[in-house]
């Protein structure tokens, strides 16, 4: 990666976990609709702001490359299943006051992209990322252990959005193509729930007041704009360097949780809580302590 890449990623690695950050508080704001509904229109709006993006870059060309190969089209459908599934628990969570352990699935992410960064795609791993690691999955048993809890909503998060990461980064699409074909793949379930099958005070947007319509159009871009940023940076930096940036989404979403929502930090979630801090703590650490020696590795190469 040269450094001209390298600050791009950083830029769009930033730029995406700040607004995932703050998304709780947007989708608190559908909490009269379904989750299930909410996700058919973040697929349908984001599939008509592709459209749109994908027009006016012109970048249809790229579209046409990637759909004459069918197994990155195969794949996109895979990756655009498991962000469908991460939306989803997503938005349950943050509107059924779970916001606290969705936070804690964001804050496993960046320890578990490091273990798939190795496992999958042959990346290092150092002993202090190790450390890290075992120390998170410690939280996660002690839960388990003495409290008889397991953190589904956070396991959940973590694991689909890691698998996506990963699905993204074997594809090797430009972010706007893969979101493009991935919301093409989704576009036709979602009309076929929203218009066929789903039946609720909400479902039918002629009945809507416009505000809630509005905001419903809006789930789209505020879906899209994110992921994008993820995608691009995924392409220009290592897996586990983009896990690194993601402490600054689950933690405004923690913020969010307990000053602005009044979740309560139960001793259960303060313990594993404090496992993934730690653990978080040693990764910064790791990481800023590698960037220092590597200029004093260069030179004295």
């Amino acid at each position: 990666m040269d450094a001209q890449q390298t600050r791009q990623g950083i830029f769009f690695a930033l730029g995406a976990y700040f607004i995932w950050g703050i998304a709780p508080a947007y989708f608190k704001l559908l909490q009269q609709v379904a989750p299930g509904e909410i996700i058919t229109h973040r697929v349908i709006w984001s599939f008509f702001f592709m459209l749109l993006l994908v027009s006016i870059s012109r970048n249809w060309g790229k579209v046409k490359l990637i759909l004459q190969q069918p197994k990155k089209v195969l794949l996109l459908a895979v990756s655009a299943t498991v962000i469908c599934a991460n939306w989803l628990i997503f938005i349950w969570a943050v509107n059924n006051h779970h916001m606290l352990e969705a936070s804690l699935g964001y804050f496993i992410n960046p320890l578990l992209n490091v273990l798939v960064g190795m496992l999958f795609l042959k990346e290092r791993f150092r002993w202090l990322q190790w450390l890290a690691v075992a120390l998170a999955a410690c939280g996660v048993l002690v839960q388990l252990w003495k409290f008889g809890s397991v953190p589904i909503v956070a396991l959940g998060l973590a694991v689909s959005f890691s698998l996506y990461g990963l699905i993204r980064k074997k594809i090797g699409v430009d972010a706007q193509t893969g979101m493009m074909v991935e919301t093409s793949w989704l576009l036709p379930v979602a009309a076929i729930y929203l218009f066929g099958f789903a039946e609720s005070p909400t479902s039918h947007l002629d009945q809507n007041p416009w505000s809630l319509n509005m905001l419903l159009i809006a789930a789209g871009v505020i879906t899209t704009i994110p992921l994008m940023l993820f995608t691009a940076a995924c392409s220009r930096l290592r897996l586990s360097t983009v896990g690194f940036f993601q402490y600054l989404g689950p933690t405004l979403m923690f913020l969010l949780a307990v000053i602005f929502y009044g979740e309560q930090l139960t001793q259960d979630k303060a313990v594993t809580f404090a496992f993934i801090w730690a653990a978080l703590a040693l990764f910064i650490f790791d990481a800023v302590w590698t960037l220092k020696r590597r200029p004093a590795t260069v030179a004295e190469s």
